[in-house]
């Protein structure tokens, strides 16, 4: 796709896709609903504004300002303001630590942060910026879950192009309907699929103030457009788990991705909303990759338009002509114009349907013996009453961390405990040798920002501790 230059503050940048293709459109349609309802004209408004405040704190074309700021119309106006200026936007996580935010700040080098402070905007220029011209138009650090954060940099062609491709899909949500947004903002489903396209395809975007049952619920009920709602496998967990909802005829489906889905999550969440259960799966790198709005492939999903897909290993491998990574890049995750997504995949001939089957590094052998911890995490989620679970590798053996609809709490020492009862009925679904030689069971897992499951054994360890 090719962008005209427009002017801005006496140079020219490709900033005109900002006014052409998210903020177009009559003053009075409801487009975003942080609590309080914003329309186009109130918005176009907004950022003209943060534009002329992000000026005078020294931000330019070529510039780069950070975005540690909670879901808000503040921070929409705030990110479209950046991009209107022919700069870059990195997004930070709202709920990092003063210690992180400086660590990120010395790695990027902005010339403004930008922070919510009492409900506005404060904008505090910053030293040593670099300002090298650059085509990059968004920056994202990964989420981090299995290791330390990578640099992730997109241009606006590339965000445009993976609008075209969520605009193609026949079931996702189309002018004059809702998406209720549960996934986080600063992260690629939450950005592009939900935020980017609602503005983009002329979709109220609403946010709910209390990402609980209840209030998530609420949210649904307070509009008569037909809905779809965007989250993580764990609100699609939370919402399957409510035992009596309301009635909620505007709903049409939700759509998770993140994670691998609990085998039996989709049929459970149909049975409790009369609606499907839609899987996507994507990354940071790249944005969606491949979809299964309707739930009629799970666990497979359908590549979106123009993805180049292959395996090599048995590893998912995406055709992408330049690395997306700032800075030196790991041969091991692009290299010869191939993206390795390091997820073991299949590919089924003639539909091209993929099924992702986890991390590829998942596989260890114990006395010789291959062992997938992925087989086994699945294996442990689909037992009755397991909600979520995670399985490692560490020191030697395998250890899991699953959680119950109950909320119990039970180490593997406990004899005859729950968890080594549990432990017992999923010998009977795997040989002996794949069985987890630790089994805790916690009243919920943590997770990371974005609401992954947390991977780290030590983080695991010490909850699984403290719980007890």
């Amino acid at each position: 796709m090719t962008l005209t230059p427009t002017p801005v503050r006496g140079g020219t940048v490709a900033a005109d896709w900002v006014d052409e293709q998210l903020l177009a459109g009559p003053d009075g349609e409801p487009c975003l609903r942080f609590g309080a309802p914003v329309n186009r004209g109130t918005l176009r408004a907004l950022v003209a504004e943060r534009q002329r405040q992000l000026a005078a704190a020294g931000l330019g074309e070529h510039g780069t300002a950070a975005l540690r700021m909670p879901p808000s119309a503040e921070f929409v106006a705030v990110l479209l303001a950046v991009w209107r200026s022919g700069a870059r936007a990195v997004l930070l996580d709202h709920r990092l630590t003063a210690v992180e935010v400086d660590r990120a700040v010395d790695r990027l080098h902005p010339r403004v942060l930008v922070e919510l402070a009492d409900d506005r905007p404060r904008f505090t220029p910053l030293p040593d910026a670099d300002e090298a011209p650059a085509e990059h138009a968004l920056v994202q650090l990964s989420s981090g879950s299995t290791g330390p954060s990578k640099v992730i940099a997109r241009t606006a062609a590339d965000l445009l192009r993976e609008l075209d491709c969520y605009a193609r899909l026949p079931e996702f949500p189309t002018r004059g309907e809702r998406t209720v947004l549960l996934s986080s903002t600063v992260h690629v489903l939450g950005l592009v699929g939900g935020l980017l396209h609602a503005l983009h395809a002329g979709v109220e975007l609403v946010v709910p103030q209390r990402a609980t049952p209840t209030g998530i619920l609420a949210a649904i009920a307070e509009g008569g457009a037909p809905t779809t709602v965007i989250g993580v496998p764990f609100h699609a967990e939370l919402l399957a788990a409510v035992a009596a909802p309301p009635e909620l005829p505007q709903l049409r489906r939700m759509v998770v991705a993140g994670e691998l889905v609990r085998p039996q999550l989709p049929a459970a969440f149909r049975a409790r909303y009369g609606v499907p259960l839609g899987t996507m799966y994507g990354m940071t790198e790249t944005g969606v990759i491949a979809t299964d709005l309707s739930g009629r492939h799970h666990p497979a999903v359908a590549p979106v338009h123009g993805m180049r897909l292959s395996l090599a290993g048995g590893e998912l491998h995406i055709a992408r002509e330049h690395s997306p990574y700032l800075g030196p890049t790991d041969p091991t995750r692009w290299s010869d114009g191939l993206l390795h997504t390091r997820d073991a995949a299949l590919i089924e001939d003639g539909t091209g349907l993929v099924t992702v089957l986890g991390r590829r590094d998942s596989q260890i052998s114990i006395g010789g013996l291959k062992v997938d911890l992925n087989e086994v995490e699945q294996a442990l989620t689909g037992l009755p009453g397991v909600v979520e679970a995670v399985v490692l590798f560490a020191d030697g053996a395998i250890e899991a961390y699953a959680a119950t609809a109950g909320g119990v709490t039970s180490a593997p020492s406990e004899r005859g405990g729950p968890a080594e009862q549990l432990r017992e009925l999923l010998g009977k679904e795997l040989a002996g040798y794949k069985l987890p030689r630790r089994l805790h069971l916690m009243p919920r897992l943590p997770r990371t920002a974005t609401g992954k499951l947390l991977r780290d054994f030590a983080a695991l360890r010490r909850q699984a501790d403290a719980a007890r």
